[in-house]
């Protein structure tokens, strides 16, 4: 069981106000608050512990490194993988994919092919248009029905000897829907198909093991799960880092330079070109350990026990529709209201100092799915409470009876 109030103090900017109402924050998909732990190691490494890493031989920097280095353990026993080779820091999910589209896309050829769903967030649709347009491969999708729900008995027609990559999201943004990835990865591999699994919404949920599900890559952002932005994670099987070419070129991710040739650096550090982002991911490595210490499991519990009681609740509310109702979903609730434009709704939910999202979701083509500009959503952090439901459902009611 979660002490919430317990919980809730960590967070100082839920003690404030929001034009003169207690905050009611329900935009984690977007970013998630910041745990004071997690402040106060960005604050402690640039007010006491600040050095660049690997380079210096002087106390400060061994120092900086070995929290640096110490961080990708902390990570890689977060996702369970099976060494810190596997554990690459990037900027985030985003440029996680791109680094995988550039380095994996120079080893295929034209014609080959790769698989996404109707349901994927921009970051894991453009990057593979630019490649599909660079390289001629050939990119195929796989849709959901109406329920939010990937039509998974269409796989094995869109699997093909030319599939080299299926890359699919772990958990929706737009839709809050959970998908069977254990099961796509399953399909994929026995069609000789990578797997990459965008996580950056299901890490801040639920607990996630890389080796049990047998992703080929998994990324993640920090900021999406209590941690800083600007820094995320590319998990990817030590066998594929080694295979593929670095992505970016300059200082660190070297061995040797001369103007004839260049040794690249071992694993992980072929793919972290410059000055790493340092304080990044030593407030990452927290967020990790602040999670674990909550407990995923209980994390996602307290999250399923809040969507089911705010699905309730906002299916009393006539004229409203929650777009996305699959069976498995985690906390995230996106609506309509009949008559009501999404963006009108949340500007006067503002007023109530309940903060909401109402946009395409960086996933237009859930949109175009549902034939829908935009949605308001709500989404869940394990700082909600039953009564940020409340007035979540109060707000709704109030602006729905403003506008219409």
């Amino acid at each position: 069981m979660i002490d919430i109030q317990a919980i809730r103090q960590q967070f100082p900017i839920l003690q404030q106000n929001e034009n003169g109402h207690p905050l009611v924050y329900l935009d984690s998909a977007a970013t998630a608050q910041k745990p004071v732990c997690v402040i106060d190691a960005i604050t402690r490494y640039y007010r006491e512990q600040n050095a660049n890493v690997h380079r210096g031989v002087y106390g400060l920097s061994e120092r900086a490194t070995e929290l640096y280095e110490g961080a990708r353990e902390t990570l890689r026993a977060f996702i369970n993988a099976a060494s810190t080779r596997e554990i690459v820091f990037v900027r985030g999910a985003t440029e996680a994919i791109n680094l995988v589209a550039h380095s994996l896309g120079r080893l295929l050829q034209p014609g080959d092919e790769i698989i996404i769903s109707e349901m994927e967030h921009h970051s894991n649709i453009v990057p593979w248009q630019m490649l599909r347009d660079e390289k001629g491969i050939v990119l195929k999708v796989l849709p959901m029905n109406d329920q939010g729900e990937l039509m998974l008995e269409a796989l094995d027609g869109l699997l093909t000897e030319r599939t080299r990559l299926v890359s699919v999201v772990h958990m929706s943004n737009a839709l809050g829907t959970i998908n069977p990835v254990a099961e796509i990865v399953t399909k994929a591999h026995a069609a000789g198909a990578k797997v990459l699994l965008d996580g950056a919404q299901a890490v801040p949920h639920m607990p996630v093991d890389v080796q049990a599900l047998g992703c080929d890559f998994y990324v993640l952002s920090g900021h999406k799960m209590y941690g800083p932005t600007g820094i995320g994670v590319l998990y990817a099987k030590e066998a594929l880092l080694e295979q593929m070419p670095p992505w970016q070129g300059g200082g660190d991710m070297i061995y040797s330079v001369t103007f004839e040739q260049t040794e690249y650096n071992v694993l992980p550090y072929k793919f972290e070109a410059g000055t790493p982002h340092i304080a990044g991911a030593i407030g990452l490595a927290e967020a990790a350990r602040w999670m674990m210490a909550v407990g995923r499991e209980a994390i996602f519990d307290h999250e399923s026990t809040l969507l089911a009681y705010a699905t309730e609740r906002l299916r009393t509310i006539e004229g409203l529709r929650i777009i996305g109702t699959a069976s498995k979903k985690g906390g995230v609730i996106s609506f309509i209201v009949e008559g009501a434009h999404p963006h009108d709704m949340a500007t006067l939910m503002d007023q109530d100092g309940v903060a909401v999202r109402a946009s395409h979701h960086c996933a237009m083509p859930v949109m175009q799915h549902f034939n829908l500009p935009a949605t308001v959503r709500a989404s869940l952090g394990v700082y909600n409470t039953q009564r940020d439901i409340d007035r979540l459902i109060a707000s709704v009611q109030e602006a729905k009876e403003m506008l219409l």
